[in-house]
């Protein structure tokens, strides 16, 4: 069954650039796409399947690899004032208190009339 299709997409505010086209007559199939690299580069991908031979990729990179410096980020500054003087440690003392009054006895039950 012959088919085929494609798209690119392009977005310079996030920097998306990427594409993928394929078609076949139902027994050849052909196509190729490209992705972004992290270090700059695009790979292109390009690949036929043709009947029982199965996937063949052609594989190649354009641009040149940059690997930039890498700066940690700097450590955040605490949002409070650290104290000038050290805290008083707290003393604590043991409390004692009398137990609860013991409960009243519960109710006897009621009578039955049998």
């Amino acid at each position: 069954m012959p088919y085929g299709f494609g798209y690119d997409v392009r977005d310079e505010y996030t920097g998306a650039n990427y594409g993928h086209r394929e078609s076949s007559d139902g027994y050849l199939t052909e196509g190729e796409y490209y992705v972004p690299l992290p270090d700059g580069r695009v790979q292109k991908v390009s690949y036929y399947v043709s009947g029982d031979s199965g996937f063949v990729a052609q594989v190649s990179y354009e641009g040149e690899a940059a690997y930039p410096a890498y700066y940690p980020p700097e450590q955040p500054h605490p949002a409070y004032l650290l104290p000038t003087e050290p805290y008083p440690l707290p003393q604590p003392t043991p409390q004692y208190h009398p137990p609860p009054p013991p409960h009243p006895p519960p109710h006897p039950p009621p009578l039955s009339y049998a």
